[in-house]
C-alpha cells in the first residue's frame, strides 16, 4: 500500500474528522459500541462533544456529563435533528431503533419533528378532554369578543342544558344520539327557540374539540333537520289608530307609580328598546336641547359596535320633555330615571312594565313593550307617510340600499325630530278621539 493511501486509511477508521470549535464530526465513523457510549466523555474545553454513530445517529455528551441521543437529517434542503433521548435510558440498541422508526416515517413523506409536536400537541389537548373542560376553554377564548348579553346566554345553554347531561364525559365519545337526546329535553320544555340555540352553542363547542385535536369530528352536524323547526313570532303590537288611541288614554290614566306611568308614557312615544328606555340616565338627556344621547355601550350592538360606535341620538318631542321635567323632582337625585322601588340602583324590570300593561287590560298576547316600535313604524309609515328610512333610523336599524352602503351613517336629525313631534301631537290626537284615521 502506497504512503498517502496508509495515511488516508488511518484517518478514515481511526481518527474521524471533527470541527476544532464544536467538536460535530464531518464524517461518519465507525459505529459506537455499548462500551464507547458508556465512557464517551467532554473535553473540559468543550461545551458539548458529538460521538457518531451510522446512518445520521449520534452521541451528544455535554460537559456537565448528561449523554442525550440525536438524529441528523435532512429533509426539503433543510438540515434537521430530532432528540431520541437521554442514554443510559435510551441504550444503543434503543437509539438504533428510535433512528429507524424515524427514517420509516420519512420514507412516508412525514417529518418526524413535526409529527412529535403534533403528537405532543395532541397528548396536551388529551389531558382535558371532557366536554366540560373543553366548553369553558371555548367559552373563555370566545367571550372577550362577545357582548355580556350573548356571554350571559352562552353560559346559561352550557350549565343549564350541556353540563347536566356531559360535564365529566369526554367529548370524543359523546355519540350524536345523546346530544339530540338532551336537546329534546329543551324541546320538551316547550323552548323551541332555545333548543336551536343550545345546539348552536353546542356545534361551537365540537368545532373547537375538533380544531384542538380533542374530538375527530362535529357531531353536532347529524342532528341537521332532527329538532322541531322554530318559526320566530313577533312581538304583539296594535297597529289600528283608534285601537292605540285607547291604549295611549288608558296609559295616561295609570293609577300605579309615577316612575312607570311615565316610563309608560315614553315607550310609545320615543319607541326605543325597552332595556335602553328602562336603563337610561339623567345624564344621557339634555332637556333644553330635547336631546337624548344613548351611550353606544348600551345599544344592541355586536361588541366592536358598543366600543368603537357612535351613540344613538334620539330627539325629543315637547310632550317629553314634559314627562321628563315632571318625573325629574322623583328621581332627579338618583342616576337613572326609572329606578326600582327596592334599589335605586338598578332601574325597573321589563317585567314591571309588562305587568303595569296587563293590569290595562293588554296582556302579551295584545301588545307588548318592545311591540311600541312595530307599531310606531306601520303607522308612521302607513298613516303618516314618513319615509320608512327615517323611521329606521329612529329604531336604530341598519339598512342598506342595494348597493351595500348602510344608510345608518346618515342620522335624519331634523326629519327625525320633525317626525317625532309629528308622532307626539298624532298620539294626543288619536288619544282624544280627534281626527283618528
Amino acid at each position: 500500500m502506497r504512503g498517502y493511501e496508509q495515511v488516508f486509511s488511518y484517518f478514515l477508521f481511526t481518527v474521524p474528522p471533527f470541527c476544532s470549535r464544536c467538536g460535530v464530526s464531518l464524517a461518519e465513523p465507525l459505529m459506537l459500541t455499548d462500551a464507547q457510549c458508556r465512557n464517551a466523555v467532554c473535553p473540559e474545553e468543550k461545551k458539548q462533544s458529538r460521538f457518531a454513530d451510522a446512518g445520521g445517529l449520534y452521541l451528544q455528551v455535554d460537559r456537565s456529563g448528561s449523554k442525550r441521543w440525536f438524529w441528523k437529517y435532512r429533509i426539503g434542503g433543510l438540515e434537521k435533528r430530532l432528540a431520541l433521548g437521554s442514554y443510559p435510558t435510551v441504550n444503543l440498541k434503543l437509539a438504533r431503533q428510535a433512528r429507524d422508526d424515524a427514517r420509516a416515517q420519512k420514507s412516508d413523506g412525514q417529518d418526524p419533528v413535526e409529527t412529535r409536536k403534533i403528537a405532543r400537541l395532541k397528548e396536551t389537548a388529551l389531558a382535558a378532554d371532557t366536554f366540560k373542560e373543553t366548553a369553558l376553554e371555548w367559552y373563555e377564548k370566545n367571550k372577550v369578543r362577545w357582548s355580556e348579553h350573548y356571554a350571559i346566554r352562552e353560559k346559561r345553554n352550557l350549565e343549564k342544558d350541556l353540563f347536566p347531561h356531559f360535564a365529566k364525559r369526554r367529548i370524543s365519545q359523546i355519540e350524536p344520539v345523546e346530544l339530540l337526546t338532551a336537546i329534546r329535553k329543551v324541546e320538551q320544555r316547550g323552548a323551541l327557540d332555545v333548543a336551536h340555540r343550545v345546539l348552536t352553542t353546542a356545534r361551537q363547542v365540537w368545532r373547537y374539540a375538533v380544531a384542538t385535536a380533542r374530538a375527530p369530528r362535529d357531531i353536532s352536524a347529524d342532528l341537521k333537520g332532527a329538532l322541531t323547526p322554530h318559526h320566530g313570532k313577533h312581538f304583539a303590537a296594535i297597529t289600528d289608530p283608534a285601537t292605540l288611541g285607547d291604549l295611549i288614554r288608558v296609559i295616561r290614566g295609570y293609577q300605579g307609580g309615577p316612575i312607570v306611568r311615565a316610563a309608560l308614557q315614553l315607550a310609545p312615544m320615543l319607541f326605543q328598546r325597552p332595556g335602553e328606555l328602562r336603563s337610561a340616565a339623567w345624564a344621557e338627556f339634555d332637556l333644553d336641547g330635547a336631546i337624548w344621547t344613548i351611550p353606544a355601550m348600551r345599544m344592541k350592538r355586536k361588541l366592536d359596535g358598543k366600543k368603537n360606535g357612535h351613540p344613538h341620538l334620539v330627539p325629543l318631542p315637547k310632550q317629553a320633555v314634559k314627562v321628563l321635567r315632571e318625573l325629574h323632582p322623583i328621581t332627579g337625585h338618583g342616576l337613572l330615571v326609572f329606578h326600582g322601588e327596592r334599589s335605586h340602583d338598578r332601574p325597573i324590570s321589563d317585567n314591571t312594565l309588562r305587568a303595569a300593561l296587563l293590569t290595562l287590560g293588554y296582556g302579551p298576547t295584545v301588545q307588548s313593550v318592545h311591540g311600541f316600535r312595530a307599531t310606531a313604524r306601520t303607522i308612521l309609515a302607513e298613516v303618516l307617510d314618513f319615509d320608512p328610512l327615517i323611521i329606521e333610523a329612529q329604531l336604530a336599524h341598519s339598512v342598506k340600499d342595494a348597493n351595500g352602503r348602510a344608510y345608518n351613517r346618515t342620522t335624519y336629525m331634523h326629519q327625525r325630530a320633525t317626525m317625532l313631534q309629528n308622532w307626539a301631537d298624532y298620539l294626543d290626537k288619536i288619544a282624544t278621539s280627534a281626527d283618528v284615521v
